[in-house]
């Protein structure tokens, strides 16, 4: 099988993938004694089957951002890697000769101009389902999904999920209505056919159709499944295998899809920096990414992260299953044991495992922006944590994280919820380079950003224009010195939040004191005292005896110590002009603009508010709106929107964006 990458900046053609995969985290019925040790017994078969423990030809890198693609290329050059981007993230992965991945991963790791490099790792599928037959979605009812169905409009209509995995069942009469296309990473073409039934069972899980008198009904049975494939089935072991590159793929072609909901059913991502950072991608783009746990019955040490939402596995009794992995990277539970889903070939069966919690939180999310469009994914997210049923310790803990999820009380959340302005700009401030400091070269700029709802990026200036923009957090940079003149610069950087809010650091001037490339051919100009008179731009150089000062100018310049200092005490000087300097290094182009949403006020309560296509129309005052989806117009009125402030005026507008 081929990695086909979605875009490249070298020309070299996509190596076939070795090595790592990432396994989909299935468990075997609630045998807790068996199941912490069913990845290693795996693992085994993976080793006796020949497939490595990471990717030996391969790493996963992500460049500061300003570093050009010509001095990455210089930069791997040195241990023959070719660099090739994943999607339009900032993700590349790097072929290197084989056997050498791990060695260049222990050199690059601490590199001022990388922001990350890691292996491209797997673990393995623990089980596969166990033999269908007729049974109880009793998960359904555990999580208040059918309250959640009858006061939610949409059921998940309009919502796309995005389902990362073995590929989906295209033909089952239970998931065929909600389908949409999506893409096959593994052999890089459109088959997102399921070659392993893991994939099916997951997308069963979360949008199955619902009310079609067949099946099972999907947690949001009206919401639109893209099968994105990632993983291929391994007939020596019996195991789903996806590499962290071929995820991070997925993640990013899903943002670039309108996916708003994303699942990747398969333990270890959360521990992947790439993966992470194709999460946050997907959070700039409006979505939410779900994650599995795993099911080694243990801490997993994986260190928490506010990109994406990691979900352990509950049994009936609303108990932690005795497989489920947890830790504090556990951000919510839900029901993981006996799962009847959708399988291959149209059939049914019960499955177990965080592979199964995961889409059934994921399918939670797609119900409550259905039910209110108006609420953006950060809003989403924290209602989803705020409804959860609290289990365990008092507040989030490892085993729960902030309780099992609760769609009655997440979607009722949302459809009530209120809009309120985020007016708030982060605050930003430049830690490196610090005032005063002489640099050159290649410069690593690191700063610090803070916001009360989540700075998604970051921008920096050099003389008041943006040379490099940075979507990920930790945010930073390098900057290229040499596209400036030697002497003073200015540097600054400035955060923004999703509301378009942007907040500047204070400028820090620094010294920039690049070797400067003497002409190779010069002309004599001037006698001390005189003028230098040439065309362009071009060094002059002054003094006498080999021994000179030298200066950039444009047209002329004074042939004096005045100007150049006294480089030969004593002697008379002479200028000379040299080759017309005819290039430049550009700066990069500014970042473009973030798209702003803005409001027309149309109507003053009691009237009525019209307007082109369908856009959001807000209801309120005092910066608290009630909201609604509309074509064309509306009455401005409590009888359309609620009354969201008592006892004042309340006024209609309508937002820039069309639906």
């Amino acid at each position: 099988m081929t990695h086909n990458p979605v875009a490249l900046f070298s020309s070299a053609p996509a190596p076939t993938m070795l090595a790592l995969a990432l396994a989909a985290a299935m468990s075997l019925p609630a045998v807790s004694a068996h199941a912490a040790a069913a990845n290693e017994v795996r693992a085994a078969a993976a080793a006796a089957a020949g497939l490595p423990l990471y990717a030996p030809n391969r790493l996963l890198i992500q460049p500061r951002a300003g570093l050009s693609n010509d001095e990455l290329a210089k930069l791997l050059k040195v241990h023959r890697g070719l660099a090739r981007r994943i999607g339009r993230g900032d993700v590349f992965v790097v072929d290197l000769p084989n056997g050498t991945a791990n060695a260049v991963a222990k050199i690059l790791e601490h590199h001022p101009h990388l922001k990350m490099v890691e292996l491209d790792r797997v673990v393995v599928s623990s089980a596969l389902p166990n033999d269908p037959y007729l049974g109880s979605q009793w998960h359904v009812g555990k999580v208040g999904a059918a309250t959640a169905w009858d006061s939610a409009v949409g059921m998940g209509e309009g919502v796309k999920i995005a389902i990362l995995d073995s590929g989906v069942d295209a033909s089952h009469p239970d998931l065929v209505g909600n389908l949409v296309p999506g893409y096959n990473f593994v052999d890089g073409n459109g088959d997102t056919n399921d070659t392993c039934g893991h994939g099916t069972a997951v997308a069963g899980t979360a949008a199955a159709v619902s009310n079609n008198s067949a099946g099972v009904a999907g947690i949001a049975g009206k919401a639109k499944i893209m099968p994105v494939k990632v993983a291929f089935y391994n007939t020596s072991t019996s195991g789903c295998y996806a590499y962290y590159s071929t995820v991070v793929s997925g993640i990013n072609f899903a943002a670039d899809n309108g996916a708003r909901v994303v699942n990747v059913s398969y333990s270890g991502v959360a521990a992947s920096q790439a993966v992470l950072n194709a999460a946050q991608y997907l959070r700039s783009k409006g979505g939410l990414l779900f994650t599995s746990a795993g099911n080694n019955g243990r801490d997993e040490g994986v260190t928490p992260t506010a990109a994406m939402t990691v979900v352990s596995a509950t049994d009936e009794n609303d108990n932690l299953a005795g497989w489920s992995s947890y830790g504090s990277f556990v951000t919510l539970s839900a029901p993981g044991t006996n799962i009847w889903t959708t399988s291959t070939g149209g059939r049914y069966g019960q499955w177990n495992g965080t592979s199964f919690a995961s889409p059934l939180v994921a399918g939670v999310a797609a119900l409550m922006m259905s039910a209110n469009a108006s609420l953006d994914n950060l809003t989403v997210e924290s209602l989803l944590y705020s409804t959860a049923l609290d289990r365990g310790a008092a507040g989030r803990d490892p085993y729960y994280g902030y309780g099992r999820v609760n769609a009655a009380a997440g979607v009722q959340a949302a459809v009530s919820r209120l809009v309120r302005i985020d007016t708030q700009a982060p605050s930003a401030a430049l830690t490196a380079p610090l005032a005063g400091d002489t640099v050159s070269g290649l410069v690593a700029v690191n700063m610090a950003a803070s916001d009360n709802v989540g700075v998604i990026r970051a921008d920096l200036k050099v003389n008041g224009t943006v040379v490099a923009t940075d979507t990920s957090a930790p945010f930073g940079f390098s900057w290229d010195s040499a596209g400036v003149a030697n002497g003073t610069a200015t540097l600054a950087v400035v955060a923004y939040d999703a509301a378009g809010n942007a907040g500047a650091s204070p400028s820090v001037a620094v010294n920039v004191a690049n070797a400067v490339k003497v002409a190779s051919n010069w002309t004599r100009c001037a006698y001390e005292g005189n003028a230098c008179n040439f065309s362009g731009t071009r060094q002059v150089r002054y003094g006498a005896n080999n021994t000179y000062a030298y200066v950039t100018a444009t047209s002329t310049v004074a042939c004096s110590n005045g100007v150049f200092g006294d480089p030969v005490y004593g002697v008379a000087k002479t200028c000379d002009y040299g080759d017309a300097i005819t290039t430049t290094a550009p700066a990069p182009a500014p970042a473009p603009a973030p798209v702003v949403e803005t409001w027309t006020n149309c109507a003053v309560e009691g009237a009525n508010c019209t307007f082109t296509g369908t856009r959001t129309v807000r209801y309120g005052a005092n910066g608290i709106y009630a909201t609604k989806v509309v074509n064309g117009s509306t009455a401005c009125a409590n009888w359309v929107f609620g009354d969201p402030v008592y006892g004042v005026t309340k006024y209609c507008s309508y937002s820039s964006m069309t639906q």
